[in-house]
Parts: structure tokens; C-alpha cells; sequence
């Protein structure tokens, strides 16, 4: 038994080094790698369809990883493990049922797509649950910006509106 748990120990360690943490902030919540999958995960659900708008800010600009590790800090402790947990299988395990051998943040945006894809219509509800709550994280952290408000044909609230309007 102690030799499964040396054994389980010292994986994790090797399989969450590799990451840096974001330059010029300190993470609340969040570790280096699962600020590294947040990241990469909401590269992709926040990718634009086709053609985008030079000026359409991407995820990374917006820092939604980021504005995850704030919200996730208000949570209560069960929720975060959940979420962590939940990043881990995206990290780790969830490539391997597409048949890919490599970490997440390692794929091409088309293989994060796949895997991102088989999570969301995947037979098990936890994980389209797990999907989900990571997508409305990813949509709260990148829709809370004004720049992305033209993308919905939504001209922004009426409270505090400039007298031009928002755009």
C-alpha cells in the first residue's frame, strides 16, 4: 500500500512540472498547470468561427484564465476540488479516449478541439457537466469585455451607457 502511494506521488509530481505560472500575476486559486489547461481550453472555446475581426480580442488578450482563478476563489472548497479534478482529466486522461498520447496543453488546436468535442457530447454526464461549467467560466471571463459585445449583436447595458453608445 505505501509503495502504490510513493508510486501515485511521484507521478503527480511529474506530471504537473513542465508549466509556468503567468508572468505579472499571482495566482488565488488555481496551480501553474491547471492555469496552463484553463488557458489552453478557453483558447479554443473562445476561438472565433472563420473569419475573425483583427480586432476581436482573443482569450489570452482578455486574461480568462485568469478571471477564472478570481471567480473560482469565491467558491467553496468542494467546488474548486471538483474543478481541479475536472482539469486533471482534461490535462491527462481525456486526450488518451481520442487516441492521442500526449498532455492537453501539448496538442494542436485541432486535436484540443477533438478532445474538447468529446467532452462535450460525452455519454457521461459528469463530464458534459464538467464541460459546461468549464465553458460558462470561459464565456463569463471572455463576454465581460466590451470589445466582445459587437460578436452577439449586443449594444451593452443601458446603466452607465456613453451617450454614442457602447460601439
Amino acid at each position: 500500500m505505501a509503495a502504490a502511494l510513493i508510486v501515485s506521488g511521484v507521478a503527480v509530481r511529474l506530471r504537473t512540472r513542465g508549466y509556468e505560472a503567468p508572468s505579472g500575476r499571482t495566482l488565488v486559486v488555481l496551480g501553474a498547470w491547471q492555469w496552463g489547461v484553463v488557458r489552453h481550453a478557453a483558447s479554443r472555446i473562445a476561438a472565433p468561427d472563420g473569419e475573425a475581426s483583427p480586432s476581436l480580442p482573443t482569450a489570452g488578450d482578455l486574461d480568462v484564465a485568469g478571471f477564472i482563478d478570481g471567480w473560482l476563489s469565491r467558491m467553496e472548497g468542494r467546488v474548486v476540488r471538483d474543478f481541479g479534478r475536472f482539469l486533471a482529466y482534461l490535462e491527462h486522461v481525456a486526450p488518451l479516449g481520442c487516441g492521442l498520447m500526449s498532455r492537453f496543453t501539448h496538442l494542436s488546436a485541432s486535436d484540443q478541439d477533438r478532445v474538447l468535442a468529446s467532452l462535450e457530447t460525452s455519454r457521461s454526464d459528469l463530464l458534459r457537466a464538467g464541460f459546461e461549467g468549464l465553458k460558462a467560466l470561459v464565456f463569463m471571463g471572455y463576454y465581460r469585455d466590451p470589445r466582445t459585445w459587437r460578436v452577439l449583436g449586443y449594444d451593452g447595458p443601458f446603466v452607465g451607457r456613453p451617450a454614442g453608445g457602447w460601439w
